[in-house]
């Protein structure tokens, strides 16, 4: 079977080191030989592959731009690359990546304690620990400043109760980090597995990111060591300096789904014939060939300035919220472009495309929504929140 090559019209490799090409292409190379032909059928079966997990810490994948702690300690560049070709095998691949590193690690890593970054990172960086991020509720999503569940102090132990849900990993994860209301004020938490008064209900019935486990978090009464508080967080900030993380993750990651939707609608158009002859030698396929290249392009260099900007220490929120929301948006108009361009074949999964349309309907609406992305924008361009 050909190897899939990606796509590079500006000749972007050109901008790359070395070394920043060898991390993409053994990422690329693990993709086509171990997610490729399982995925599917995960898909389908409502499963993660999670035999994948070990080689993701054996290839330094999880928390890859952290440093220390057996960490890869990336640069930004070399850690979105990573994302792009996790996604273009799956959406659902990426965000377990995506939180394992973004909204667990990056979290301990940046507020937590020495001892509680000893304990935990190394663990999660070779995938021998799973974790998961709880800050959306049944009640609140877009504004999670309005959340229910809250802590009290007890002695050597705080008390949590409330129910988180749209939770990544949740199920399967060994540690969970937790945003509560604690007198008042937003702080993170470390619930490990088995604490007393904390479980967990796989979420299913989705026909978006089904190789993905999603879970709902429940705690009633849920008792956790003092020092398992995040000391470092206070406020809403916390929570959304993770979000910052992953959804730089995501923009890069979609880039490898539209790929992906790009590359089989290319080879479909010279190889189906239909009026005695391909249908890439058609205007109208033509044309929805060249928005997709276009529109991949365009991504490919908004992920480069921006890992510019983070490396550089100039990266904003905002600078973030328009690489996700504008990604996102063509990755999924990609992929139902490729979905048409397919016809009957489109909705079978003999093709791909398909199912990085679905999954990409989930990825437009996780870690703000397309709206909500375009209302940080708007706050930013007229320092007016219309969102308050």
């Amino acid at each position: 079977m050909e190897r899939f090559e990606g796509s590079d019209f500006y000749n972007l490799d050109d901008l790359f080191t070395d070394e920043q090409r060898l991390i993409r292409d053994t990422v690329r190379d693990f993709v086509e030989d171990q997610v490729i032909p399982v995925i599917e059928d995960c898909f389908m079966e409502d499963r993660f592959p999670d035999q994948v997990i070990p080689a993701l810490g054996e290839l330094g994948l999880l928390g890859a731009n952290i440093q220390g702690y057996e960490c890869a300690g990336l640069d930004s560049i070399s850690y979105g690359l990573i994302m792009q070709e996790l996604e273009r095998g799956d959406s659902g691949l990426r965000s377990f990546v995506s939180v394992q590193g973004g909204l667990v690690m990056y979290p301990i890593h940046r507020y937590g304690t020495e001892e509680q970054k000893q304990r935990f990172l190394p663990e999660l960086a070779a995938g021998r620990m799973i974790g998961c991020f709880g800050l959306t509720e049944p009640d609140h999503g877009s504004d999670p400043s309005g959340m229910i569940t809250h802590a009290v102090l007890d002695g050597d132990e705080y008390i949590l109760n409330g129910n988180k849900m749209w939770i990544t990993n949740g199920c399967v994860s060994d540690v969970a980090v937790v945003w509560a209301k604690l007198d008042g004020r937003i702080r993170g938490f470390l619930v490990e597995k088995g604490s007393e008064g904390f479980s967990t209900t796989k979420q299913g019935k989705k026909f978006s990111l089904r190789a993905s486990t999603t879970s709902e978090l429940h705690f009633q009464d849920c008792r956790i060591p003092k020092e398992n508080l995040l000391a470092g967080a206070e406020g809403l900030g916390g929570p959304l300096s993770c979000l910052t993380q992953a959804r730089y993750g995501i923009a890069w990651g979609v880039v490898g789904s539209a790929m992906a939707s790009f590359d089989v609608a290319r080879k479909y158009s010279l190889s189906r014939i239909q009026f005695d002859r391909p249908i890439g030698s058609f205007q109208l396929v033509q044309a929805k060939l060249a928005e997709m290249l276009s529109e991949i392009t365009k991504a490919q260099l908004l992920c480069l300035r921006l890992a510019q900007l983070k490396d550089s220490g100039k990266m904003t929120a905002q600078h973030v919220s328009l690489s996700k929301r504008n990604n996102v948006h063509w990755a999924l108009e990609i992929a139902r472009s490729a979905r048409d361009l397919l016809g009957a074949n489109g909705v079978t999964h003999e093709y791909p495309v398909g199912r990085h349309m679905l999954n990409l309907e989930s990825v437009k609406t996780y870690e703000g929504t397309h709206d909500i992305h375009t209302l940080i924008l708007g706050h930013e361009i007229t320092g007016i929140p219309a969102y308050k």
